[in-house]
């Protein structure tokens, strides 16, 4: 059945008030994907907040070109899902695990803060660790040298002790 004119403006403004909020976008091809396939990736994408939604390639520019994205680079003849999210990774993360257990699924798309992206950089992004494990790895190059001068100054007090419990004997 035939999408009514106000439910593709319902649907315009909300993938709109979704894009406006984004900070990456995944558009992906979905063709030949069961509805089981389907739920599990959508269950997938809920749980680390990225929002999807699949709509038909106009409304998807309308969308788009309402908040500002380039919309000349989308030259897409099939049916595709949009996934956003504020987590800048999330997005391509989550999509790129799933299209390689289930191969018709495929990546077309991308944008980073406004910026265009094709599938190769798409899936460069979906390699990032993820915003929690990177503050972690610089914080543990930041602890790097304060551990050291412990180690070091410790070896020191190892070595007393070891002195003064050798004399006691």
């Amino acid at each position: 059945m035939a999408k009514t004119r106000a439910q593709k403006e319902d649907i315009v403004k909300k993938l709109t008030t979704g894009f406006k909020n984004a900070k990456s976008l995944v558009v992906s091809e979905i063709k030949g994907l069961s509805v089981a396939e389907l739920t599990e990736l959508r269950r997938k994408l809920r749980a680390e907040s990225v929002g999807h939604t699949v709509a038909k390639i106009t409304l998807l520019k309308k969308a788009l070109y309402a908040v500002g994205l380039p919309v000349e680079e989308l030259k897409i003849s099939t049916q595709v899902a949009v996934s956003y999210s504020e987590d800048e990774t999330a997005p391509a993360r989550i999509l790129n695990s799933f299209s390689k257990a289930h191969d018709k699924l495929q990546i077309l798309y991308g944008y980073l803060e406004k910026n265009s992206l094709d599938k190769a950089q798409v899936l460069s992004l979906a390699s990032l660790p993820t915003k929690p494990q990177l503050i972690a790895q610089l914080l543990s190059v930041l602890n790097g040298p304060a551990r050291g001068l412990v180690t070091v100054l410790s070896g020191n007090l190892r070595g007393l002790v070891r002195v003064l419990s050798q004399v006691k004997r």
